[in-house]
């Protein structure tokens, strides 16, 4: 076995996540800055807030088409190049004359940042043992936990210090010492063996035997069995992050009340969600190798019933304390134990794929999340979306529970 197989090449997984913490950062920055952007650039605060919700659509429309154009280079040179163009459209969001230059900006931005999910997903996979996988995605997404949990407030403090574009060009700096460093520390992938070898007979050998169209057969039906799956999975962690952002997208409206009890008051609150989550992703880290398709559905039953926490916040203050913080834990295992779960169903003959689709189909929740809990808003209140964001995560955990079932 290769040697970046025996043990976690720590360094390279370092680096990885510090990518990850780049990308989260840039993705929330203009929540971080809203007031004093949308002053700059002369437009009301909900047109700039839409910089993130166009962010999440360009992900989802870009990412497959650039991971076909970049398919035959290594993975670290398309990590690293996308890094670069990261930095480029950071840099331009800073020097924007007008929102329209910003907004054309963050389509780069976000375009980079779908190709480096999908290539840092499917990296991490090849440079570790799939024994150790979890562990693995946990470090490297610990670093999108820290760009939530002190990426954002950092980049408010700069733009308070400075102004919200000096926040940009802090970003586009670190983007540039992210992509150095990947490619100056992350490992190579060790080389695969040709794909028909691992699900078929050597090609030589059913040529020989006049059974070549036969091993493409078997290598078509391998595909859509582990294909289906994989989808199926994704698509209904998807669904959690559909109820999960439905509510968190309004969680200073729903814990206001009780913040007002509190040291720190929402911001304390939020921080407090930050740190539970990443106490989240270090659970992962310890446990998650073991049984990560049963440890993920019960995480999304324990977001179901989070959510429907949220309906007791406002009886005491200790309550909502507990509340966020166990919302926090559930939400920040999700994605690692999702991430672990689809990676290890795609094996490595589908891995491109799978990594591809887990930036497209979880950003696609978050859009759609966002956009139904805005729609509950309207119409009944923030206090009405604990109930159908439940549903909605408990609806996927029922999905979860029908795909884990042994067939015959």
């Amino acid at each position: 076995m290769d040697t970046t197989q025996r043990r976690l090449p720590w360094p390279s997984l370092l680096v990885l996540g510090g990518a990850t913490f780049v990308m989260v950062t840039g993705e929330m920055l203009p929540t971080a800055v809203l007031p004093a952007m949308s002053a700059d650039l002369d437009v009301p605060q909900a047109r700039t807030g839409l910089l993130v919700s166009l962010w999440a659509a360009t992900v989802v429309v870009t990412t497959f088409p650039l991971v076909r154009l970049t398919a035959r280079f290594d993975r670290r040179t398309v990590v690293a190049g996308a890094l670069a163009v990261f930095a480029v459209a950071s840099a331009l969001t800073a020097f924007a004359p007008a929102y329209e230059v910003a907004a054309g900006a963050r389509v780069l931005g976000a375009a980079a940042t779908g190709l480096l999910w999908a290539s840092v997903n499917a990296h991490t996979s090849d440079v570790v043992d799939p024994g150790h996988l979890a562990r693995a995605v946990a470090v490297v997404l610990s670093g999108a936990t820290l760009g939530t949990v002190l990426g954002t407030p950092l980049a408010s403090v700069v733009a308070q210090a400075w102004d919200w574009r000096g926040a940009f060009v802090a970003l586009a700096v670190l983007a540039v010492v992210a992509a150095v460093l990947v490619r100056g520390v992350v490992v190579a992938a060790p080389a695969r063996a040709p794909l028909a070898r691992s699900v078929g007979a050597p090609p030589a050998a059913g040529a020989a035997a006049g059974g070549s169209s036969g091993d493409v057969a078997e290598v078509a039906v391998d595909g859509r069995a582990v294909l289906r799956p994989l989808l199926v999975v994704a698509g209904l962690v998807g669904l959690v992050l559909v109820g999960h952002f439905a509510a968190f997208t309004f969680v200073t409206r729903l814990v206001e009340q009780p913040a007002a009890h509190l040291p720190g008051g929402v911001s304390g609150l939020l921080l407090l969600f930050g740190v539970a989550s990443a106490v989240g992703v270090v659970v992962v880290g310890r446990i998650g190798d073991r049984r990560p398709a049963a440890t993920l559905l019960v995480t999304v039953v324990l977001v179901a019933a989070s959510l429907v926490a949220l309906l007791a916040v406002r009886a005491h203050p200790a309550v909502a304390v507990l509340v966020v913080a166990a919302w926090g834990v559930t939400t920040g295992a999700l994605p690692p134990l999702a991430q672990t779960t689809i990676m290890r169903l795609a094996g490595p003959e589908h891995r491109s794929t799978a990594a591809t689709v887990i930036p497209v189909l979880f950003n696609l929740g978050i859009a759609v999340g966002a956009a139904l809990g805005s729609a509950v808003v309207d119409v009944t209140g923030p206090g009405a979306l604990p109930v159908p964001a439940a549903l909605v995560a408990l609806a996927a955990a029922a999905g979860l529970a029908v795909t884990a079932r042994p067939r015959p």
